[in-house]
């Protein structure tokens, strides 16, 4: 009976020590968090220090691929009509293209052209969070360089919308960190890096994202108060009842509908090389051993901040690359408004 029992207690004590082993096991090593993700959400604008020269690595950027990329979307952008009363939305930015686009259900509802943070201030790059939508948005200068050097601002005080001084305009998006999207002081801001750190879109195009993401979340706020706050400075707050993800890429080759879109690297991160290029032919079943590092080099170059240069798969595996591609500008230019015909008259006699 005790060599039963003391068997009994052996065979309990080798399965709780394996429990205890499996449990380490499983158990993930807590991963180090970046300083700059560890602070709490705040509501001014971003005070990040001048960075680096960031250097890609020698494989694809994955974590910061456009979303048209043909591997995501299949080789074709889905487009639609937005619907009010579908949840399920998502926005994207993609900085070199200086583009923001709004997708519902996995489709392209609309794109907006905008703003992005300066060179000495970029954006954040990465997946962030919508919480609040502001209408007539306070401002708190953060500490920053570029804020004690503006006259009349001190770090920390509260601007309201209705002071002049107050930069935000009528609108913002915090993201977190400082973040924001919100609204640009005219139209010469899109297309160009301008802000601290912030994504700007004209007044009209930022009312009009803002709309559709509480139509599409029907969230509890009436036309008739958002009426009243873009007709007035009184603030109002739009709580999202679930965060809205919006993803910030950094992707300047990208494979779209069968075409490859080069654009400038404008924050100088270094993904622009001919060893990337032929990797991103490669991963859209393109051999581009035919092309030397001279063609690809000389391809990288052609992209502005102003202009992409747009090649088909079919012309690069035809050796044609220089040869058949061509440039888009990054913001289109304003449609030409029609002259008014007017009415005949005859003419007036002048004294020779």
């Amino acid at each position: 009976m005790k060599i039963r029992v003391r068997l009994l207690i052996g065979t309990f004590a080798a399965l709780l020590a394996a429990c205890a082993l499996a449990s380490a096991q499983i158990e993930p090593a807590p991963r180090p968090r970046d300083a700059r993700h560890s602070q709490p959400n705040a509501t001014a604008t971003p005070s990040p220090s001048p960075v680096a020269k960031m250097i890609a690595p020698k494989s694809r950027y994955r974590g910061d691929e456009s979303a048209r990329e043909d591997r995501l979307t299949g080789g074709h952008v889905e487009r639609a009509e937005f619907v009010a009363g579908e949840p399920d939305i998502k926005i994207t930015v993609d900085v070199p293209a200086f583009r923001l686009t709004l997708w519902q259900n996995g489709r392209e509802v609309k794109s907006y052209r905008v703003g992005v943070g300066m060179k000495k201030y970029p954006i954040a790059i990465g997946e962030r969070k919508i919480e609040q939508i502001i209408y007539n948005p306070d401002w708190i200068p953060p500490d920053s360089e570029w804020v004690s050097e503006r006259a009349g601002v001190s770090v920390g005080e509260t601007i309201r919308a209705s002071d002049p001084r107050n930069p935000l305009g009528k609108l913002k998006m915090p993201l977190g960190d400082g973040y924001l999207v919100h609204e640009a002081h005219s139209a010469s801001d899109l297309g160009n890096l301008v802000s601290h750190g912030c994504v700007r879109m004209l007044r009209a195009d930022l009312y009009d994202l803002a709309e559709k993401i509480i139509a599409a979340r029907q969230l509890p706020v009436s036309a008739k108060r958002i009426a009243s706050a873009k007709r007035t400075k009184n603030t109002v707050v739009v709580a999202l009842d679930t965060p809205l993800v919006i993803d910030i890429d950094y992707d300047t080759q990208v494979v779209e509908e069968g075409a490859l879109h080069l654009y400038a690297d404008v924050y100088g991160r270094g993904t622009n090389t001919a060893e990337s290029l032929r990797a991103e032919l490669a991963e859209n079943g393109v051999d581009a051993s035919a092309l030397d590092d001279a063609t690809l080099k000389k391809l990288l170059s052609l992209p502005t901040r102003q202009r992409q240069y747009v090649v088909s798969l079919d012309s690069i595996r035809q050796g044609r690359a220089l040869e058949e591609g061509h440039f888009v500008p990054i913001i289109p230019s304003a449609p030409a408004k029609r002259a008014v015909k007017r009415a005949a008259t005859k003419p007036t006699a002048h004294p020779a």
